[in-house]
C-alpha cells in the first residue's frame, strides 16, 4: 500500500510503501476511493493538536472493504462504506454509557490515534463504519460522498445543536461544512445567512447559489438578527462578531476541534441569555441520521480533487483558503 505519512509535527507528508496491514478481531480493510481533506487534518499536521507519533492522516474517507477480520458480521467484503472521525470508544465511561460515545474518556480518532484514508488502504474497527446511501438512491459517487463523513456530520451535529426552533441562522465561515449545512438548513425552511473573508466573492455567490438569503464578509452585520450562528472557521475573533449578531437567547455553536484565541469582550454580548456552546466530535447516530438525510435530500457537493502523492498541495490550499467547498484525495 501507498500512505502520506505526518513523521514528526509541522512538517509536510512524506510518501510511503507499507505492507498491506491485516484487520484484527472486530476490523475490516479498506481500498479506499476518496478521502477528503479536513480542516481537523491541517490541525494534526500543523501541530495545534498535540503529536501523538507518525500517522497517516485523513478520516472522511470513503472505501470498499477488501479484508475482515475474526467476528465482523457487518460490513462484508464488497461492501462500500465510510471511515469518520471518531474511529473508537470504549462502551464503559460515563459517556459511552449516557449514549454520549462524542464525549468517551478513552477516544479513538481516524488520522489522529489511528491511520486514516489518506492512503491507498485503511484499517477501521467495523463497529465504527458508517452506512452509506445506496448507490441508486443517491447520485453521490465517492468523491462527493467523503465531505459528508466529517463536514457534512460535523455540520449536521452544530444545526441540531442551534436548537429546533431557530428561524434565522447565521454561518461563519463558507467552506466544506457551511455549503453542506446550508441547503439542509435552507430546505428545512430556515433563512441562512453566509459569512466568508471579506471579499470571497466565490464563496458568496456559492451561497446564494445554496440557498443562503443573504452573504457577506464576517465584518459584516446580518440584515436581521439571528437565532443562532455557526462558526466553521477556526478563528476566535468571530465567537463575539457572532455573539453581537445573535438576538436575545440565541445561541453561538464552535464547531471545530481547534480554534484561536477568543478575545476578551463586553459581557453585554453574552447577557440577554444567549449561549456559547462547542461541538464535540461526533456519534454514530449523528451518522445514521446524516446520512438518511442525505439519501432524501439531493445534496450539491463542490469538491476539488488532488492525487494521493499532492497531499500537502491540497492542505496548502484549504489552510490558504483558496478553496471553494471540499478537497478530495484519490488514490
Amino acid at each position: 500500500m501507498r500512505a502520506m505519512v505526518l513523521e514528526h509535527p509541522r512538517t509536510p507528508l512524506v510518501e510511503r510503501e507499507r505492507p498491506d496491514p491485516l484487520p484484527a478481531a472486530g476490523e475490516v480493510r479498506l481500498r479506499v476511493l476518496a478521502c477528503a481533506v479536513c480542516r481537523t487534518d491541517l490541525h494534526v499536521v500543523d501541530g495545534d493538536l498535540p503529536f501523538r507519533g507518525p500517522v497517516v492522516p485523513g478520516h472522511e474517507v470513503v472505501g470498499v472493504v477488501d479484508a475482515v477480520g475474526p467476528g465482523v458480521d457487518w460490513p462484508a467484503p464488497g461492501q462500500r462504506v465510510g471511515v469518520a472521525w471518531l474511529g473508537g470508544a470504549c462502551g464503559h465511561c460515563p459517556f459511552c454509557r449516557a449514549a454520549r460515545e462524542n464525549l468517551c474518556d478513552e477516544p479513538e480518532f481516524t488520522g489522529y490515534t489511528r491511520d486514516g484514508g489518506f492512503a491507498t488502504h485503511v484499517v477501521a474497527r467495523a463497529a465504527f463504519c458508517v452506512a452509506l446511501p445506496a448507490q441508486e438512491a443517491t447520485p453521490l459517487d465517492a468523491v462527493h460522498l467523503a465531505p459528508l463523513l466529517c463536514a457534512g456530520l460535523i455540520g449536521w451535529r452544530a444545526l441540531r445543536m442551534a436548537g429546533d426552533d431557530a428561524r434565522d441562522l447565521g454561518l461563519y465561515g463558507f467552506g466544506a461544512a457551511a455549503h453542506l449545512v446550508a441547503q439542509v438548513a435552507a430546505r428545512r425552511g430556515i433563512r441562512v445567512c453566509a459569512f466568508t473573508r471579506p471579499g470571497d466573492a466565490a464563496a458568496q455567490a456559492l451561497a446564494r447559489a445554496l440557498g443562503a438569503g443573504w452573504a457577506g464578509g464576517s465584518d459584516e452585520a446580518p440584515p436581521t438578527l439571528l437565532d443562532a450562528a455557526l462558526i466553521f472557521a477556526p478563528v476566535g475573533d468571530l465567537v463575539p462578531r457572532a455573539l453581537a449578531a445573535v438576538r436575545k437567547g440565541g445561541r453561538v455553536v464552535c464547531g471545530g476541534i481547534h480554534m484561536s484565541e477568543i478575545p476578551a469582550f463586553p459581557y453585554a454580548l453574552l447577557w440577554g441569555e444567549r449561549a456559547i456552546v462547542s461541538v464535540a466530535n461526533l456519534t454514530r447516530r449523528d451518522a445514521r441520521e446524516f446520512m438518511a438525510v442525505a439519501a432524501a435530500m439531493p445534496l450539491e457537493v463542490t469538491a476539488t480533487t488532488y492525487p494521493l502523492a499532492r497531499a500537502n498541495e491540497a492542505m496548502d490550499d484549504l489552510r490558504a483558503g483558496r478553496l471553494t467547498g471540499a478537497a478530495v484525495l484519490v488514490p
